[in-house]
């Protein structure tokens, strides 16, 4: 019995078809790496003190009237308190002068009572200045990037079942709809509540239409074409949008400006519908042969090669198979129902896990690596770029075990070393945060290969819809690890350090997937080797590129 990858080899690998598969999709996924992101800046904590209105003071007592505090060894005015302004404008009307015949440190505080005035120098405007998410309602604020996790996180979950049930194609057009209008509806946003609930179903469609993309990807192309694709394709199409948004974000301060700028390239993909096919794999999965040969014959026609009479003759067995799987609805559930799968998805859960809640993190702490917050965002999405292009080599040449290994201890013990450089070295502790985010960047690429090649077509999107739904618990609580460093600076890096460590540890037990064709049902995946401890298998003998391969 062929599987699908010999029976469409008379296609080539790259010839027009798969040239325009490759780029439309690697294109689809610009706006999610400026989307996603684009919370912080829209959310950045301007420079704020407390309102003073206008109030007949002097010259002298308008600049003491707010208090001087000292953090981190720097003196700074106040955010959250001013000195009581009835009691200020007393003692400015009989001519006293502050700091000389008034002690500041004895006159009693208050609130800010009526508002905070916010420093322009950066931003004319962002959702904090908008709905005064600062002192007491500060806690808003990382909240407000946890609810677009939050809608990322429910979107991975509902988006795979989707896909395996309706369609890669239909999803990945209908969850960017809901991507770029919903993002467009933000702007009209009246209340920090309204615009928590857009941001929630704008994230939905984030990161499903990123999953569906890549998954329809795999499946269609093949060989080192797919390879390529999934390690560097729609990963630097991701990476091409993040770099974007410093841009967008530097000459539109406004962030109802920078939420139109990121939504209207949203119409431009309204075509790409028209040029994308639906996965012939799924379609086989679904037994709906005569329709996965149409699709087959039409890029024989755009390859300009000759496709046989019966394309998928020979798979007539494979197909009745796959129907009665069909016939059982895979869900969720189905990941966890034998003991070889449910090991495989708990430990690749744990792994996606830690490289999202390193990932987010890193990412939104990019604001705290330099006093300017657009080359800070630059310099983290260009680091990107080189870490994409080390997945590409490392899932060409690198069996998927070792290569997960070594990305995770290297944003590890990167991160790890942070807490021994010295203050007065702080390039060195952002060269050090940069080379564990690219560590943790290539180990998020590769991950999507790995998980899509260990399951069959009928679970593929669910499995990875739900390790991407795993991952995105990580990044929901990412936000409120990064406040973790206002009582120990060097706890984020700690524990995302101790995380990585121990995923590399559980990556030990995964199968392997190198050089092997995609399962097309769960038998095959079943008939895949897993790992065990090389102590307790020194008698059995691994293949080549695989070591210490046996059953669970």
């Amino acid at each position: 019995m062929k599987d699908y990858d010999e029976s469409s080899a008379f296609l080539g690998q790259w010839g027009c078809f798969q040239q325009v598969v490759f780029f439309v999709l690697a294109a689809s996924t610009i706006p999610n790496g400026s989307g996603v992101f684009s919370i912080v800046f829209l959310a950045d904590i301007p420079r704020h003190h407390c309102l003073v209105p206008d109030a007949n003071l002097t010259e002298d007592w308008l600049n003491a009237v707010i208090p001087i505090e000292v953090t981190d060894g720097e003196e700074e005015r106040s955010s959250c308190s001013r000195y009581r302004l009835d009691v200020v404008k007393n003692l400015s009307s009989q001519g006293l002068i502050p700091g000389r015949d008034i002690n500041l440190t004895q006159l009693e505080q208050e609130s800010c009572v009526d508002g905070w005035s916010y420093s322009k120098d950066i931003y004319q405007s962002t959702i904090v200045s908008e709905f005064d998410l600062v002192c007491s309602e500060q806690w808003k604020q990382p909240f407000t990037s946890t609810v677009v996790f939050l809608g990322v996180l429910i979107g991975s979950f509902i988006s795979g079942q989707l896909s395996d049930r309706f369609g890669r194609k239909t999803v990945l057009f209908a969850t960017m709809a809901v991507q770029t209008v919903f993002t467009f509806v933000q702007i009209f946003s009246s209340s920090w509540l309204m615009l928590c609930v857009l941001l929630f179903i704008a994230g939905m469609g984030q990161i499903s239409n990123y999953v569906s993309g890549f998954v329809l990807g795999i499946e269609i192309l093949t060989g080192s074409v797919r390879v390529l694709f999934s390690s560097m394709g729609v990963c630097l199409g991701y990476a091409v949008g993040y770099m974007m948004l410093p841009l967008f974000a530097y000459y539109l301060r406004n962030w109802k400006s920078l939420l139109l700028a990121l939504s209207l390239p949203g119409l431009a993909y309204i075509p790409l519908w028209w040029l994308i096919p639906e996965s012939p794999r799924w379609l086989l999965s679904q037994g709906r042969v005569e329709e996965a040969e149409a699709i087959v014959r039409k890029a024989a026609r755009w390859n300009k090669v000759e496709a046989p009479q019966v394309i998928f003759e020979k798979c007539s067995s494979h197909v009745d198979e796959v129907k009665t799987q069909q016939k059982e609805h895979h869900n969720v559930s189905s990941l966890l129902r034998t003991n070889n799968i449910r090991n495989t998805t708990l430990i690749l859960g744990l792994v996606w896990f830690t490289l999202s809640t390193g990932y987010f993190g890193l990412s939104l702490n990019t604001s705290r690596l330099h006093a300017d917050p657009y080359l800070s965002c630059f310099i983290s999405a260009a680091v990107e770029v080189p870490a994409y292009i080390a997945c590409w080599l490392a899932l060409q040449y690198i069996p998927r075990r070792v290569s997960t290994i070594c990305v995770l201890l290297l944003g590890g013990v990167s991160l790890y070393l942070i807490q021994l450089i010295p203050q007065s070295l702080q390039s060195l502790s952002v060269a050090l945060e940069m080379l564990g985010k690219f560590g943790i960047t290539s180990g998020s690429s590769l991950m999507y290969s790995y998980t899509a090649e260990l399951y069959p077509t009928g679970l593929r999107n669910t499995a990875t819809g739900t390790c991407t739904t795993l991952a995105r618990v990580g990044s929901c609580i990412a936000p409120f690890l990064l406040q973790l460093s206002l009582d120990f600076k060097n706890l984020p890096y700690i524990i995302l350090g101790t995380l990585c460590v121990v995923s590399a540890f559980a990556t030990l037990f995964l199968p392997e997937s190198f050089r092997r064709p995609l399962p097309e049902t769960i038998q095959q995946m079943h008939k895949r080797g897993s790992l065990k401890w090389p102590i307790i298998s020194r008698k059995q003998h691994s293949k080549p590129g695989l070591p210490f391969e046996t059953k669970l």
